[in-house]
């Protein structure tokens, strides 16, 4: 599928756009679209889904339309390489771009498949750099292919795995062909099942799973793991495939790994040390399934309050029936947010029981104000007792009904009580902290500083909500110095994560980047929420971040005497701020603040 006619050895493109137009011509003058304009706008339309820009300055931009004719393969080479929104963070410098046409079932994701297997072998990747005709690129591949057909298997042994990633695209596919890669170097024998973007494909039959020497699985979401029941495991993040792929198989085959058991009560430490993935992987589950909550709801708030603007006591003033029709939606999906996050972290666990109860969980902490630290706590809670219902040694004519009638109704039942015991303690800190609060000195630097910590701790959780109603209630009384500070703190921690992924892309996985940008829109509307993602994905990095930016912005708030006449926040209320200056001003050093401290933070957890 690629010849010389689809090759141009010097790009000339200076920026991402340029260089997808420049691959599209090419296709174009090669006769294989019908539309090119309709061509190009599925790959834009698939570009900004989250960008194809991969590793080692490899891009591979694709599209499947009915504009496109034949199936085919374009190449093209930048010197000096464009920015391309990559994995790491680097340039992009080589760029295949696929068209395949409709109808031709996942064609061009084999496509994808096939080429990333090659990429994967730095002798070959740095050949295709080097290379300066069009004929050197077609005997590259000629040569790497008459190699992979000449392989055979010379090891004993029978190797199975499965690759799944949260986003499905890039580093399953990744994985998969790195252990096929390196399985065939090798001469082992080698299944690899992917759990991508357009679902399980390769799956691994009851019988390939009974003839394997072990398992490996390389996977960051929830997978179908009944199946391996009392075969050897070895589980890893999805990257470790990429990374290490002939340790992991040469364990396989020395029958290194865990047995695994469903309903197993005692772990060795291997599976406590495996555990420790697995809780991220329950957490990541439940935070990539709310993420498009978080935007979509961010996103039609922020619109609706920008169009509506704010007045002073009041807040936002949305009174546009179609602007007040957006902001109900924004705020509907903000409502699903939390319990979308607990039932997905207790799916992840449990499988499908844990759903039910996971979702129940969720709203009973959203309605206990418990925020989504409560969600996360729901989630885990959730999980784990619909796993441990699920695991009874129940008479074989309930086993029918356990996982659509006693499972959900027993674990949600116990989720139910377990919330409520949470939610009267959480009412009774708010009241406590509201007195505490009320027994501070207005307009003090203290103040000031303990409300710009409570407002970014757990971002619309109960201790958020302490400190923004007790600033509301000041602004009745007359004293808006309280509101100041608040203001402040509201926006730092979206705008900060957004300024974060901006300046170290390399440090957050493609979703956060894109997570990033909307991140940025709400904090300047006020909405505190769009830093979730982030506090939910890394805890221990992202509130301590979040928690220092807002506590100095709102001190310089207070220094510089800022009041705020709106119960709201970030910088859509500069029209009812007084000391206009000194609020921008500590807005953006908090925000830069957060950004710097949360990027320090990562590269020392690298």
């Amino acid at each position: 599928m690629l010849s010389k006619e689809f090759i141009k050895m010097n790009l000339t493109g200076k920026n991402k756009n340029e260089i997808l137009e420049e691959m599209v011509d090419i296709l174009d003058k090669g006769g294989v679209l019908n539309d090119k304009e309709e061509y190009l706008r599925v790959v834009k339309e698939r570009e900004a889904t989250s960008s194809t820009g991969l590793e080692e300055g490899i891009a591979i931009p694709h599209g499947k339309t009915k504009a496109v004719k034949k199936a085919t393969i374009a190449f093209g080479k930048s010197e000096t390489g464009v920015d391309f929104n990559s994995l790491d963070g680097e340039k992009a410098r080589l760029f295949f771009m696929i068209a395949a046409p409709e109808g031709t079932t996942d064609e061009h994701i084999e496509m994808l498949s096939k080429i990333t297997n090659k990429l994967l072998n730095d002798e070959f990747r740095e050949k295709l750099d080097n290379a300066k005709t069009e004929d050197e690129i077609i005997k590259l591949f000629n040569s790497v292919e008459k190699k992979e057909n000449e392989a055979t298997i010379k090891r004993d042994g029978y190797v199975v795995a499965v690759t799944a990633c949260p986003v499905g695209i890039a580093h399953t596919y990744m994985a998969a062909d790195s252990l096929i890669n390196k399985a065939l170097e090798l001469g082992v024998d080698i299944k690899v099942e992917t759990n991508g973007s357009v679902g399980v494909k390769n799956e691994l039959t009851t019988e390939d799973i009974k003839r394997a020497t072990g398992v490996i699985i390389a996977a960051d979401k929830s997978i179908d793991m009944d199946r391996f029941e009392g075969k050897k495991l070895i589980q890893v993040p999805v990257k470790e495939a990429i990374r290490i792929p002939e340790e992991l198989i040469n364990k396989t085959l020395n029958g290194e790994g865990t047995i695994f058991h469903s309903s197993s009560k005692k772990e060795s430490k291997t599976t406590a040390k495996n555990e420790k993935t697995g809780a991220y992987k329950h957490l990541m589950n439940g935070v990539s399934n709310m993420l498009p909550l978080v935007v979509c709801g961010g996103v039609l708030i922020a619109l609706s309050i920008a169009l509506s603007g704010i007045k002073a006591g009041a807040g936002a003033d949305v009174t546009n029936p179609f602007l007040k029709s957006m902001l109900d939606l924004g705020v509907t999906a903000f409502g699903l947010m939390i319990p979308v996050l607990s039932g997905y972290i207790a799916m992840s666990i449990a499988d499908r029981p844990g759903l039910a109860p996971g979702l129940v969980g969720g709203a009973l902490a959203n309605t206990a104000g418990a925020g989504f630290l409560g969600g996360m706590v729901a989630g885990f809670a959730a999980g784990y007792i619909a796993k441990w219902v699920k695991n009874w040694n129940v008479p074989a004519g309930l086993r029918p009904i356990m996982p659509i009638f006693v499972i959900p109704l027993v674990s949600t039942g116990l989720v139910g009580i377990l919330m409520y015991f949470i939610s009267s303690p959480i009412s009774g800190f708010m009241n406590a902290l509201t007195n505490v609060l009320k027994g501070m000195q207005a307009g003090s630097i203290f103040l000031a500083l303990i409300l710009g910590l409570m407002i970014s701790f757990d971002m619309g959780g109960p201790i958020n909500k302490v400190a923004f109603l007790f600033g509301s209630a000041m602004i009745t009384q007359g004293v808006p110095e309280v509101m100041g500070p608040i203001a402040v703190a509201i926006c730092i921690p979206p705008i900060g994560m957004g300024l974060a992924t901006m300046i170290g892309g390399k440090n957050f996985e493609i979703s956060e980047r894109e997570a990033g940008k909307a991140a940025f829109a709400m904090g300047l509307i006020g909405i505190t929420e769009g830093a979730i993602p982030f506090a939910a994905a890394d805890p221990l990095r992202v509130i301590p971040s979040i928690m220092t930016g807002s506590a100095i912005g709102a001190v310089i708030a207070a220094i510089g005497k800022v009041t705020d006449h709106a119960p709201h926040g970030g910088p859509i209320v500069l029209p009812v701020v007084d000391n206009k200056l000194m609020f921008i001003i500590a807005i953006v050093v908090g925000s830069l603040i957060t950004a710097i401290m949360v990027n320090i933070l990562k590269k020392i957890k690298k």
